[in-house]
Formats: C-alpha cells, structure tokens, sequence
C-alpha cells in the first residue's frame, strides 16, 4: 500500500494492508482543497529528472519483482501491457489543476518513456480518470487516497466487477481498459501525485518494493513524481522486446540485451545486490508510520525496525529510512535523541548516489530542531541548498516546508524583510502542495516551535 507523505511538519502517512485486487495509493492527511487557479506545474520549469543510478543487473531483477507480482504479494503469471496506442480520457468534472498536471504528465510519458499514449475528449478509452469524492473512495478501501482497477471504465462498473469478485489482475493476459479512480477534493500536490503513481501502474508495474530508492514505486513513498529510473523501467516494459502474454523467464532472458541498449550507462554500474526487505522489516516499519496504535508501541515498533536493518547489515536508504522513521517519533519528548536518529540517517543518505531528496528531508527536520533551540544560522545552512533539491523534484510541499523555516531563522536572525519575502514567495508552493484553505500563520507557528502533537 502506498502512503502519501506529507512534507508540512515532515509527517510520514501510516501504511497499511490494500484490498488483494486493487493498485491503490494509501491516504494522508493532506488537507482538504477546491480547485486552485492557475496551477504551480508551470513554475517548475522544463521536467529534469536524475538519470537512474542503479546498474543494469540490479535494475533487471527489479524489473522482474516489480511486473510479476501485486502489491499484497500475489504472483501474476504473465507481463500484461497495453498493445498499440493507448488513450485516455477524463470522465465527469475535474479539479482545475488536473489539465495542466496531467498534460505535463503525458507529455513526459511519450518523450522519456516512449509511450504512445494521448488524451481523448470523448468516447471510450484505454485508461479513463475517473475523479470521485474522497469519501467514496474511503468507503470502498479505507486507506486508500487512488486507486486502479482493471476492466472497467466507471464507478458502477468497478461497483459491479467488485460484487461480482470480477476484475482481478491475475487474470489479465493483455491490458485493454483500466479506470484510476482519483479524490476530486485533494489537495492538488495529492492529485496529481495520485496521477503519476497510477497512471504508471495502470500502464506497467502494479507492485511496490522498499528497496527501490529513486522510483515512486516505493512503499516509503519519498519520491511522488515518475522519476529517471521510473521511466527507463516504463521505457523497457513497452519495447519491441518484451510483449504481452510473455513469462517471468522469457522476460528476464530479454532484459540484459534490451537494458544495455535503454540504458548503456547502467552496463558499468556495479552492481549494489540490494536483496528484499523482510516481511518482519515491513511490519514494524508499518506499524511505527501508522496512527492506529500507542505511541509507545509505534516507538517500539520503529527500534524494532531499525534493529533488523541494522541485522540485514544494509547501508542502503533503507536504514536511513528506519533512523528516520524512529525520529520522528521522538520529536516531540526527546529532540536531542530525534536529532541522533536524523543524522544518523542523514550520513547513511550522504553516501548513497540516489538519496539527495531523502537527505531534504532530513535537513528540514534538523533544520526544524535547530530553530528549536534557537540556532537560525544551522537552520538556514541546512534549508536554503535543500530547496533546489525540492524543486527539481517537483515537490511543492517539501518546497513550501523548507522556505518556511528559511523564513522563521530570517526572522530570529533579525532579517525580517528577507523572511517576509522569503514567507510571500512560499505561499504559492504552500497552497498547491496543502490546498488554497491553507493556514500559514498557524503552520509556521507549528513548524517553528515543533510541538508535540507532530510526534504523536
């Protein structure tokens, strides 16, 4: 189950058991939002995506967990795909800033992965967005912000195929419809979030892994818009090499050749040999990033996860991560102990070649602490680089967050016309990523004195 983060107090969303049939994306908290005029897509300027760093033989296995099995862990017997052009169409009303969201989108999705897939007015589709309250989509899978469902085309349908324990993914030998169900009433950040995850899946992998540290195919969910190495994994699904009906086998004996041509720099890359996370390892993470149980037991759960990385002997982001997670959790009694768990996470990041924007996050949170004990000038080393980081991952709320506390260590610093500028220029960020009903004044306050209900 994918989660939504959520950068505004630097949250991470709980995790949480899907429905077996579905391709869904977990709900956070984001706030609730109408539709936003004109959207931020624009501001970010011309896509720049990092090109992938994980070798070719670590991206062929990846390739292969990813295609061959759903996210609650089911095998799928064969790779499915859309043959030929693939259309997609809007069905019923839709948020202001999906358009332009979903045409930068699209538009990426032809140029660097090579699909052939255009938006339609009108008529049937391969893919049809279907933007819905987020209400209905709670009642149907609880924690669930979107999802895609197979073989349908509308609400009713999916409500039909449901009853009836239709549209399952096991069976599907050839993609031929899919409807990716959206929360009309997001925040806009959410919404088009939803559309890069979903359109990706409904289009390729339907499976997620923890060790994937540059993908939006990732459980942690730090990444929420296609990456470089997301559409090299897109590029490859689709090409003449690989087709419908084909294999687990059949496919891993194409991969070598057609990922040394996709991707020759990939041939030199050593090979990392990043190995699965454990089931037990996933349980405990889940359970600290979740809101269902006792702070204390969420705590426990988080030293428990940071334990078995520790014992899997992992150097990668996924003991950053567990560092990370156990902060969190302890922001709110214990900063001097979070701020060991954050740097401890930062320096696993550091050393990392695909982590830069898991080390701003990190820096937001130092940066939060350090304000908190009064030390602006660590504040503003640690969030004025980050910011450039944000914003060529496209991540208005991590955006929004950092310029904030840039904003409140101007302030304490004495430099107030620099933060009140610094505070204007952040609100546009602030709105897309949380929605135009966005408090400032209160977030900043919160963001500033770091209290205690961001750790429970």
């Amino acid at each position: 189950m994918r989660r939504l983060v959520l950068s505004l107090g630097l949250l991470i969303g709980a995790c949480a058991p899907m429905a077996p049939e579905s391709v869904s994306r977990a709900a956070g908290a984001a706030t609730v939002a109408p539709d936003v005029s004109p959207p931020l897509a624009s501001r970010f300027g011309a896509p720049d995506p990092v090109p992938p760093r994980a070798g070719n033989a670590q991206i062929a296995r990846d390739f292969l967990d990813l295609s061959f099995a759903l996210e609650s862990g089911r095998a799928l017997p064969v790779l499915s795909r859309f043959e030929g052009p693939v259309t997609l169409r809007v069905a019923g009303k839709a948020p202001a800033s999906l358009g332009p969201d979903l045409d930068r989108l699209l538009r990426r999705l032809r140029e660097e992965a090579g699909i052939d897939i255009t938006e339609v007015q009108a008529g049937e589709a391969n893919i049809t967005l279907v933007p819905v309250p987020r209400s209905k989509i709670r009642k149907q899978l609880p924690q669930a912000a979107c999802f895609v469902i197979p073989g349908v085309s509308s609400w009713s349908a999916y409500r039909r195929a449901q009853n009836a324990g239709a549209a399952s993914w096991t069976e599907v030998r050839e993609r031929e419809t899919a409807a990716i169900f959206l929360p009309a009433d997001a925040a806009p950040q959410e919404l088009r979030d939803c559309l890069h995850e979903e359109i990706a899946q409904a289009l390729g992998p339907l499976n997620d892994l923890y060790r994937l540290g540059e993908s939006v195919f990732n459980d942690d969910n730090v990444h929420t818009v296609l990456s470089g190495y997301d559409m090299l994994v897109l590029r490859a699904y689709y090409d003449p090499a690989l087709h419908s009906g084909m294999g687990r086998g059949e496919v891993a004996a194409a991969l070598p050749a057609l990922l040394a041509r996709l991707n020759p720099a990939g041939e030199t890359v050593p090979d990392r040999r990043l190995a699965p996370a454990p089931r037990p390892w996933i349980e405990a993470l889940q359970t600290a990033l979740g809101r269902s149980e006792p702070l204390a037991q969420r705590r426990a759960a988080a030293q428990r996860a940071l334990q078995l990385a520790r014992a899997e002997g992992w150097t990668d982001h996924r003991l950053g991560f567990s560092h990370f997670a156990l902060g969190r959790l302890l922001t709110g009694d214990d900063p001097a102990a979070a701020e060991v768990q954050f740097r401890s996470a930062r320096r696993v990041f550091a050393a990392l070649p695909d982590a830069r924007l898991h080390e701003a996050y990190v820096d937001a949170q130092l940066a939060a602490l350090a304000l908190r004990t009064g030390h602006a000038e660590q504040a503003l080393a640690l969030t004025a680089p980050q910011e450039a980081v944000a914003r060529r991952h496209e991540n208005a709320a991590l955006l929004a967050s950092l310029m904030t506390l840039r904003a409140e260590a101007l302030d304490q610093l004495g430099r107030g016309t620099e933060a009140a500028s610094v505070r204007l220029d952040s609100l546009g960020w602030a709105r897309y990523g949380f929605g135009p009903d966005w408090d400032g004044g209160a977030q900043m306050r919160r963001l500033a004195a770091l209290d205690r209900a961001q750790g429970s």
